[in-house]
């Protein structure tokens, strides 16, 4: 076999693998939507979910966002003082933050917290023969179990994006207070007057659309795992790293449709 062919068998088994994981992916999402109709919600396991995946992970978010603030601010204000352009630091501290940075950065941190989770849990449950039990007991397993976790993720990687964008707004205008010398209303009349709403709601926008792919990856890879314990650590493994490269394809498709 030569070096080409060699080459070749690799690049097609590598294609068949992504299309066979991109495939599993959609039939979760099918399901997903099908169990929307007749619409029957487990609500005890849609607040569970709520609770564990949005309030537990506010202090993170804020974290980040709080960081993210400051840096956008850094990483400008050798530039502002340089070229003297003070009435565009709140502008681009607030454009920046809402439409690119604050959803990616606050959807990296929800996968790799919530959406490991979910999968760990899943995975745990396969592997132990509970999610048999489920359908052993008629239960529908996306309806009982997915659904819920999915509109929880949308919900709320949706409403942490808004407090991750209002705490990088905060921590950008006082950064910009104390490091280039821009007053905190000078800042909040850049940002109010050059940006409009649907600056905003574009990072919003995006920010459901990472909860719906985070919550369908990382139930595809929980509901397929198998082998034990190594099973579930190679399905958490794969949910990290698919859900990654999943945000950056997604917020390509959204920023080049949505301008």
């Amino acid at each position: 076999m030569t070096t080409r062919t060699r080459a070749l068998d690799t690049v097609g088994a590598a294609s068949l693998a992504v299309a066979g994981e991109v495939g599993g992916m959609v039939l979760v999402l099918g399901r997903t939507l099908r169990a929307l109709w007749p619409p029957r919600l487990d609500r005890d396991e849609t607040w569970r979910a709520l609770a564990a995946f949005g309030v537990a992970s506010l202090p993170v978010v804020v974290a980040t966002a709080a960081f993210t603030g400051v840096i956008t601010v850094l990483q400008s204000a050798l530039y502002v003082q340089r070229y003297g352009v003070y009435d565009y630091v709140g502008w681009y501290t607030g454009f920046v933050t809402f439409r690119e940075v604050g959803p990616v950065l606050v959807g990296l941190v929800f996968s790799g917290r919530v959406g490991a989770s979910n999968t760990s849990e899943l995975a745990t449950m396969a592997v132990t023969d509970q999610l048999d039990a489920l359908r052993v007991l008629a239960l529908d397993v996306y309806e009982v179990l997915v659904l819920p976790r999915t509109l929880a993720m949308v919900l709320a990687l949706g409403a942490l994006c808004i407090y991750g964008d209002l705490v990088a707004v905060l921590a950008g205008a006082v950064s910009a207070r104390l490091l280039v010398g821009v007053e905190i209303v000078q800042f909040a009349r850049s940002l109010l007057e050059r940006l409009s709403p649907g600056d905003f709601l574009v990072g919003l926008e995006k920010a459901l659309a990472f909860g719906l792919v985070i919550a369908i990856v990382s139930a595809h890879f929980g509901l397929r795992a198998r082998g034990g314990s190594r099973g579930v650590g190679r399905a958490v493994n794969a949910q990290v790293v698919a859900c990654a490269v999943a945000l950056f394809v997604v917020d390509y498709f959204m920023t080049s449709l949505i301008r």
